[in-house]
């Protein structure tokens, strides 16, 4: 008889005890009391920018989890190695971009061996050698954490903006570059988005400001060689509910301020001939009303939801008079047609939609409004299109990818309809897309509605019931989320697990229905079509309950929670990274960054007490309940301003308090890190190589 399998935790230290401060908060007449509330940091601002300043108490108790979680997976120290030697194997390390053209020069991003961050440079059209604007690598000497924003060039190509983050709060610091010398001007701006936005003379810029609670309220604008406290403010968003954002047009002849949240959206524009100007309202924000902007010469074409077109239409406008009593339909509203972007060059119009689940581009002329598609054969597929810098160009660039295909990056002629290819992923260590198969099954849900599933699979796995599986999830937002290549997965296939996406509600990938019916009062949706794609999966024997680990990260860690929750016996092992799972205290704090921007995806509990019930109906710290929970592994960063490190911290204390004899609960806190981990490119291998070390661990394929 063979010995029987020691579990997979087995003989554990003591974990750490979260000590219980009872605090309570009266809603609506309903009192909930709270033991862990206090993880939160009174001065979590500050600290956001200096962590040093972090309670004693709360970094001890962090510390000490992290510690709980090494022991717990000291065993995969070798795995862990192995993984992340497999994963930085599949990476072509002295990698570059294919340039953009923009003037006189081709512009791109490159990494060399050994280098955690980019390197921006160009290279002159007309010949010459290759200049290294800005060295990631340089630049980020000496940080535990560095985060690039990128570079953005004057017309004339003289200077450029770049910003960076060395906290990870998300608070973004903006220097000027002399991109002839290399040498940064005096001027530094800081606490911004990220980003800023030239004026065709190259001798100012715009940019947004980060307020104290970590929300660009303002939009600035900066003169070269003066100090930020001199700035001028532009416009100022009073209403807290919206995140605001600057652009620039292809044409350089407008500013665009994007306001919005997550259902109503509102533009201004600044012509570039008088910077001063007051901004000018283009159609005023009306709720649940969307639209977002291109400039096409002597039109606007505006993408909006405006008249019942739930799936998004494009009308058009003239440039003199952008309001919506001069919009007129250019590509008309179809039903289960989503329109997801849009862009607009001399001669062409082009879109991104989403259609039967798949994307496609569409190009019409327009000239004499024909249109036609660019066309794909597999069965599941991702597909981009690539920022331009030019407006009078017949050439569109776009990237294809599936779940066994490497990216390939497009350049396509709309006139001539001839495609290019300019690159295809390399994976050094070798990739033959015959060995793995991709496919896209659907999985009935509750309701009737059918589920698409995208898998992926090596040729050779068992579809019997006994392969592990990895079954990741999202659903929030609207946001879809593709069926890519992805390198790392492959590293789960190879030891015989299938790797499968859920494309549940919450997300738009069947349409703005499927969106609206993860959202609001009906957000459990998302989380019972999660968990009948567990289902399918089990019952047509492509995995089994006992072999499903589940993963979603942020919003998708609510789901985790969610499903924890529901039907803990239906999956072996639970990833939730920067799990936003204490959902009902974070709504109720309009303090945090995201609050009264999110209200309108899940419901405002300080003003109704109807909404204070869904979320508190869901939320996953809410209702955690002596149950079966399977390992759960948690991830947090300390200084991520989106979920903040509290509430993973508060879920596991809770989760060890309420069902002890279940788990174990493990939580790992990133102390120099935000919501994005690591920030190298290679030091984040590190972190998807400890996550897949504990679904294999939990799988028993160690």
């Amino acid at each position: 008889m063979a010995p029987s399998r020691k579990p997979p935790f087995a003989d554990l230290p003591a974990a750490p005890v979260a000590a219980r401060k009872p605090m309570t908060d009266t809603r609506h007449g309903i009192t909930r009391t709270d033991d862990y509330a206090w993880f939160r940091a009174d001065n979590w601002q500050a600290m956001f920018k200096d962590p040093t300043l972090l309670d004693p108490e709360i970094r001890a108790h962090l510390e000490a989890e992290n510690a709980y979680m090494e022991a717990a997976m000291g065993d995969t120290a070798g795995l862990q190695k192995t993984l992340f030697a497999e994963m930085r194997g599949r990476i072509k390390e002295d990698d570059s971009s294919v340039p953009v053209k923009d003037g006189p020069f081709a512009y791109g991003t490159l990494y060399v061996t050994g280098g955690e961050q980019p390197h921006y440079f160009r290279t002159p059209r007309d010949g010459g050698d290759k200049q290294v604007l800005l060295d990631g690598d340089k630049e980020a000497a000496g940080k535990d954490y560095f985060r690039l924003s990128g570079i953005d060039h004057t017309t004339d190509h003289s200077t450029g903006i770049w910003g960076y983050d060395d906290k990870g709060s998300e608070y973004f610091t903006l220097r000027i570059r002399d991109l002839v010398t290399g040498e940064d001007l005096a001027d530094v701006v800081e606490n911004t988005g990220g980003g800023g936005v030239w004026a065709p003379d190259g001798k100012s810029f715009f940019y947004t400001l980060q307020d104290e609670n970590h929300r660009p309220s303002k939009v600035f604008h900066h003169i070269v060689g003066t100090p930020q406290s001199e700035d001028r403010l532009v416009y100022e968003e009073e209403d807290p509910g919206f995140f605001m954002g600057v652009g620039g047009s292809l044409l350089d002849d407008f500013i665009y301020i994007d306001i919005h949240d997550h259902e109503t959206s509102e533009y201004r524009l600044i012509s570039t001939k008088d910077l001063t100007a007051e901004p000018m309202l283009v159609a005023e924000r009306q709720e649940g009303i969307e639209y977002s902007m291109t400039e096409g010469g002597d039109v606007f074409y505006i993408l909006t939801n405006d008249g019942g077109a739930k799936d998004f239409k494009i009308v058009e406008a003239p440039v003199t008079a952008p309001g919506k009593e001069n919009w007129r339909q250019v590509v008309a509203h179809e039903p289960g047609r989503l329109i997801i972007s849009h862009m607009a060059f001399a001669r062409h119009l082009v879109w991104l939609q989403r259609k039967d689940g798949l994307p496609q581009i569409i190009i019409r002329d327009r000239r004499t409004g024909e249109e036609h598609a660019i066309a794909f054969a597999e069965e599941a597929y991702s597909l981009g299109l690539s920022g331009a810098a030019e407006y009078d160009t017949d050439v569109i660039r776009f990237s294809y990818s599936s779940m066994t295909t490497p990216s390939q990056l497009f350049d396509y002629d709309m006139a001539t309809r001839e495609r290019v290819l300019l690159k295809t992923q390399e994976v050094p260590s070798g990739h033959n897309p015959d060995d793995y198969v991709t496919r896209r099954v659907m999985a009935p849900a509750h309701d009737g509605e059918l589920v698409p599933v995208s898998l992926l699979y090596r040729k050779d796995t068992p579809l019997d019931g006994s392969a592990p599986c990895l079954l990741y999830g999202y659903g929030a937002y609207g946001i879809t989320i593709p069926a890519s290549f992805s390198t790392n997965n492959l590293s789960l296939a190879d030891r015989g697990f299938v790797y499968a996406i859920a494309h549940i509600r919450g997300g738009k990938d069947k349409g703005f229905a499927w969106y609206e019916s993860g959202k609001m009062e009906h957000k459990p949706n998302t989380f019972k079509d999660f968990i009948a794609a567990a289902d399918y999966l089990n019952q047509e024997k492509f995995t089994s309950y006992a072999k499903i680990i589940a993963e979603g990260g942020s919003a998708g860690g609510m789901l985790m929670g969610g499903i924890a929750n529901m039907a803990p016996e239906k999956f072996a092992g639970i990833i939730a990274a920067v799990p936003f799972v204490d959902v009902l205290n974070t709504m109720l704090d309009d303090t945090l960054p995201l609050t009264p921007p999110e209200w309108p995806e899940w419901g405002n509990p300080i003003e109704s007490l109807e909404e204070y019930r869904w979320i508190a109906a869901y939320s996953p710290y809410d209702n955690i309940a002596a149950k079966p929970y399977p390992p759960i592994l948690a991830i947090s960063g300390l200084t991520d301003p989106r979920v903040t490190y509290w509430e993973p911290t508060k879920w596991i204390a809770k989760l060890r308090e309420t069902s002890p004899e279940a788990g174990p609960y493990l939580l790992k806190t990133n102390m120099a890190a935000g919501h994005g981990g690591k920030s190298g490119r290679f030091q984040r291998l590190e972190e998807i190589a400890f996550e897949y070390a504990f679904a294999i661990k939990v799988a028993g394929k160690m």
